[in-house]
């Protein structure tokens, strides 16, 4: 049942002070329930919540929803990747109860006396109709995953590098079992054993085509935030479960994963032969191996460009010159700023200096294709800076299509 306007009023008047007091929200909110639920730290990014950056996706979430109760069509897209990050984690509905109880908890002690018992009653009817909105759909997705809804165990059957510091591994299911379809584009989460005593999860890109017999995910060494002085060099927050993969898991090492989700893919059940303009840096590569493999492989006369940014060493270098040279209908445009002695403009990269979309042909952006679909992926920086270059050429939204990892998702949201 929707909110009344009164109830809708008493809901907004509150946003602007919770606004102002969104970390201390949600330091009390975090603090006050995994002290009596420290169970739940088997679902939580530890990374995240030491950096805040969890507690800020929480805040972001609630009062958009809250701010926009009556109109939410607009946050249709940020409830789908809420959806599908929690599947992919096993969140289930009994979670929300402990989550409402709280957050409103964290509302009323920050809110004090403007926490009437008509505004108390008036945010648990809110909070409710998100909750059982986003269980509504979490489980159509789990009915989707058929026998697979929760944890698989999984061998790393090996280790590739592909960089100094980006590593492929390739993981084959313990109990032999056909593995289910996916869209390129998603991910899977893995979760192993945390140094701190817990389970931690992490969502990884599949980063090639569905095979029946193995996935394969493509993983970054993450150092951490980088504080350097006159005197040192220091790192904080780095990765766990990517630097505990590389360091400590080589093959044969059991894991485990969840079926692959995301809302970020290329429709292969959509046999349109638009041109597709893959457009990444870094590791952000990993999902557009797969989705360039998939085309390649099942549309080869589908017009594909790859534009790609890295500082050294390109991520599957030789795979994709082979793409390049056994496919006229693929392209590369490759930007490096560090390059090294072995380098040659034409053939392992086109531009010596940080990606500029400007400088790429036009023609291999496809900018005068009405229908042209852009894929990106990268640093969250890069990908704003990369879709506010499309648009500013024309390109409509609805055809520029991208993740940002930070944003849009509720308590249960992972890195």
């Amino acid at each position: 049942m929707a909110l009344t306007y009164q109830q809708s009023k008493l809901v907004k008047d509150t946003i602007p002070a919770l606004r102002e007091h969104g970390e201390k929200i949600t330091t009390i909110f975090y603090k006050n329930m995994l002290r009596d639920h420290p169970e739940l730290n088997n679902y939580f990014n530890s990374v995240n919540q030491k950096n805040g950056r969890q507690p800020r996706a929480l805040t972001s979430v609630i009062l958009s929803f809250a701010s926009n109760i009556n109109h939410i069509s607009e946050l249709i897209p940020k409830f789908e990747r809420m959806c599908n990050k929690h599947c992919s984690l096993g969140i289930q509905p009994e979670h929300y109860e402990i989550v409402g109880k709280y957050l409103i908890m964290a509302f009323t002690e920050v809110l004090g006396p403007a926490m009437t018992p008509q505004v108390h009653s008036a945010w648990e009817k809110a909070y409710w109709l998100l909750a059982k909105m986003l269980i509504g759909r979490e489980a159509q997705l789990y009915r989707d995953f058929e026998s697979w809804s929760s944890w698989r165990k999984f061998k790393i059957d090996r280790v590739v590098p592909e960089t100094e510091d980006i590593y492929s591994f390739y993981l084959v299911p313990q109990d032999g079992k056909k593995l289910p379809k996916f869209f390129p584009g998603q991910y899977i989460s893995l979760r192993v054993n945390g140094p701190e005593g817990y389970l931690q999860s992490r969502q990884y890109s599949l980063s090639e085509a569905w095979k029946p017999d193995y996935y394969r995910i493509t993983v970054k060494r993450d150092e951490g935030a980088r504080y350097s002085n006159s005197v040192s060099q220091s790192y904080f927050h780095p990765g766990v479960v990517s630097n505990l993969l590389i360091d400590s898991m080589p093959a044969g090492t059991m894991v485990d994963v969840s079926h692959p989700a995301g809302e970020f893919f290329l429709d292969t059940n959509n046999s349109s032969n638009v041109p597709i303009v893959l457009i990444s840096a870094g590791v952000g590569v990993a999902p557009m191996v797969a989705i360039a493999n998939e085309v390649v492989a099942t549309q080869p006369n589908r017009p594909i460009s790859w534009i790609h940014g890295s500082r050294k060493s390109v991520p599957f270098e030789e795979h994709i010159t082979h793409l390049r040279r056994t496919n006229p209908n693929f392209h590369t445009n490759i930007f490096k700023t560090h390059l090294a002695g072995s380098d040659v403009v034409g053939v392992n990269y086109n531009y010596d200096f940080r990606m500029d979309l400007a400088k790429v042909n036009p023609d291999d952006l496809h900018l005068n294709h009405g229908g042209t679909e852009y894929f990106i992926c990268g640093p969250e920086q890069f990908m704003l800076e990369m879709s506010d270059y499309l648009k500013s050429q024309g390109v409509l939204t609805q055809r520029v299509h991208f993740e940002l990892f930070s944003t849009g998702d509720l308590a249960f949201k992972h890195q």
